[in-house]
């Protein structure tokens, strides 16, 4: 993998009152910000050592500069197809700003040289940025890597250890300057969009979250006649409360003010036997979503809505509350094992399968072009 030390742009946190307001907004008014003056440039490359610190843990990665041919050479593998709307959208951000104001969420497997390096770093330096979010309890801080003998000792380091990257978040954003590398006509120019901003954390330092479901499920079938059909695929069991499935091949289903765990029959999975990595999200969508209720364009119907993992069991409760045609579904994450091994495969993920924690924001770190 290679990866290049460049000039970053930071926020100057004297200018800001409030950390949440300031970059909830900076993704859309980057341009102007900068112009007010409320972002300083470095004088000089580095790399970044970046702890996001939670209620819970902390996690610790490295920002850097991607090469655009590793995306495009396979060494940057991906996990979700992408859309060409989406990806005019970041074109029309990309050139507006002229520039990246959130890292591409990169992942590796575990390299203990490297995490050394960072930790040798945060024990022996003092952050140069610290940002704390109060909506999320969340607390950033970075610390720059600039001597030219430890940015090469960690190019080196990344050359030798990490063969294959993958990408956790950002696929939009790093297939639109894959984009803009490739078709640009001016040779000069295309130079400009040759590296990527980009987040590399170790599978060790991130978490994967399940994305939940919330259908209007009940409209043309009766809650009797759906629950008579969800019996024909899985075993159904009436919980006392809300609960979150206990591990693969169980969902916790929220209907009609009740709570049930399902469990998928073995028959059904003998269906799919031959499927290398079987996730639960499939079988929801084949089964139930398109099998039961219906649903056979989970990208584009209306009728399903996806909750993020972070969120609260009560927040899905009182989503499903509000109408009484809803159906919840929570589902147990995805394994980090199964999201590698379907990258590795050159295949792809359900859409909306997993909420990847830490979140990168917008704004705390960018890259100009």
């Amino acid at each position: 993998m290679h990866i290049r030390p460049f000039q970053a742009v930071f926020p100057n946190m004297d200018y800001i009152t409030s950390a949440d307001s300031f970059f909830k907004n900076v993704k859309e008014d980057y341009r102007e910000y900068k112009q007010s003056g409320f972002f300083d440039k470095s004088p000089q490359e580095g790399l970044y050592i970046y702890r996001i610190t939670k209620e819970h843990r902390s996690y610790i990665g490295i920002i850097a500069c991607a090469e655009v041919r590793d995306f495009i050479e396979g060494r940057i593998k991906k996990h979700e197809h992408t859309l060409p709307e989406k990806e005019q959208r970041q074109m029309h951000l990309l050139l507006h700003r002229n520039a990246m104001v959130k890292p591409i969420l990169l992942t590796y497997p575990k390299v203990d040289d490297i995490e050394k390096i960072s930790r040798k770093v945060m024990e022996e330096e003092k952050p140069f940025m610290e940002v704390y979010f109060d909506s999320s309890f969340e607390n950033h801080q970075l610390w720059r890597v600039s001597d030219g003998a430890d940015i090469k000792h960690i190019q080196e380091l990344f050359d030798k250890h990490i063969e294959y990257a993958y990408i956790a978040d950002g696929h939009h954003r790093s297939s639109t300057v894959a984009l803009m590398h490739q078709r640009t006509k001016n040779p000069g120019k295309q130079k400009a969009y040759d590296k990527v901003l980009t987040a590399f954390f170790p599978t060790t330092q991130l978490e994967i979250l399940e994305y939940n479901r919330i259908v209007e499920g009940l409209n043309d079938i009766s809650l009797s006649r759906f629950m008579a059909r969800l019996s024909r695929v899985c075993d159904i069991e009436e919980l006392e409360g809300a609960a979150k499935p206990g591990g693969p091949r169980e969902i916790v289903m929220y209907v009609n003010k009740e709570w049930y765990l399902l469990k998928w029959k073995p028959e059904v999975l003998k269906k799919y036997e031959s499927e290398e990595i079987l996730l639960d999200v499939s079988l929801l969508n084949h089964e139930i979503l398109e099998g039961i209720i219906g649903i056979v364009d989970i990208r584009m119907d209306d009728r399903l809505k996806y909750v993020e993992g972070p969120k609260q069991i009560e927040d899905i409760r009182e989503k499903v509350l509000k109408n009484d045609h809803r159906i919840g579904f929570i589902l147990h994450p995805v394994q980090m094992e199964d999201f590698l091994g379907i990258a590795d495969a050159e295949k792809v993920l359900p859409p909306k399968s997993t909420w990847f924690e830490p979140r990168m924001r917008n704004g705390l770190i960018a890259q100009e072009y």
